[in-house]
């Protein structure tokens, strides 16, 4: 039985993409249209895993799929890192001067949105998914509208590109996490990276002795990320990655930030797809 491997979007879109490039294999693609659903239908194990954007290197990280991940008790088992490629697209026998409107995701009309400024004629609107998009351009046979996706979806859904690599910069990348309801166990490869979220006490200098006692553990940290407490004004949980050596290093600093902050929690350990 193929691997069920949840994404946000259909097939063609960016997610699509990911899952089939990091399984390498048969899987059965579980599509969503929202991170929300993906988050639900993983939980309820609906699906086996699920790969989910996270941040990109021009628009920056997606606040609300941290909250998700911690909401639905959900494990990092590994992450993927894409380079965006985003296209005009639309019905064949048309001209970038003929489009009135362009759907597309809107982290993807953010990353565009340099190329549109020469075309103030288009509207754009913001729309749940790139490949939805083209699949329902195609699907309604809609003149005058254009979509921004993948070359993938241009393919998969018959439309013709109008004008290929529109991202205002050009080395434009999304990470991806994978994630699953259980923790990845060692199986022989190296697992060099973690996830781990934490409450400060309202201390003064609180961060910065968290952030000590990762550098006195040799830990490399990569990535920080705040986010608001729900009832809670003014305090703050952080979502942070780290990357180590020795996975003795890691688990000494976790004793000490056990005793250091409140709700302490690893999201997952895995392999740095970077390293």
């Amino acid at each position: 039985m193929n691997k069920k491997i949840g994404i946000q979007g259909i097939k063609g879109s960016f997610h699509h993409l990911v899952a089939m490039d990091y399984y390498h294999k048969d899987v059965e693609v579980m599509e969503h249209l929202s991170f929300q659903e993906l988050a639900q239908k993983l939980a309820a194990k609906e699906s086996d895993e699920a790969v989910m954007a996270i941040e990109n290197s021009i628009a920056g990280s997606i606040l609300p799929n941290y909250a998700l991940i911690d909401e639905y008790n959900l494990s990092v088992v590994g992450e993927h890192y894409t380079p965006v490629n985003m296209n005009l697209m639309a019905l064949k026998g048309q001209e970038i001067a003929d489009i009135k409107k362009v759907f597309s995701h809107p982290m993807a009309l953010l990353q565009c949105k340099q190329f549109f400024k020469q075309y103030p004629h288009i509207k754009l609107i913001e729309d749940a998914d790139t490949a939805e998009a083209a699949k329902r351009i195609h699907e309604e046979g809609r003149k005058k509208v254009a979509a921004v996706a993948s070359p993938a979806a241009a393919e998969m859904y018959g439309l013709e590109i109008l004008a290929k690599e529109i991202h205002t910069i050009k080395s434009n990348a999304t990470r991806f996490l994978v994630l699953g309801t259980e923790h990845k166990k060692p199986n022989g490869e190296k697992l060099d990276k973690a996830s781990i979220k934490f409450d400060l006490k309202s201390e003064r200098g609180s961060l910065v002795s968290v952030l000590n006692i990762l550098r006195d553990c040799y830990l490399d940290m990569t990535k920080i990320q705040s986010l608001p407490i729900i009832d809670e004004p003014w305090k703050y949980s952080f979502f942070v990655d780290v990357t180590f050596e020795m996975p003795e290093d890691f688990e000494r600093a976790m004793d000490v930030l056990k005793l250091m902050t409140e709700g302490l929690r690893i999201f997952g350990i895995y392999k740095n797809n970077l390293s």
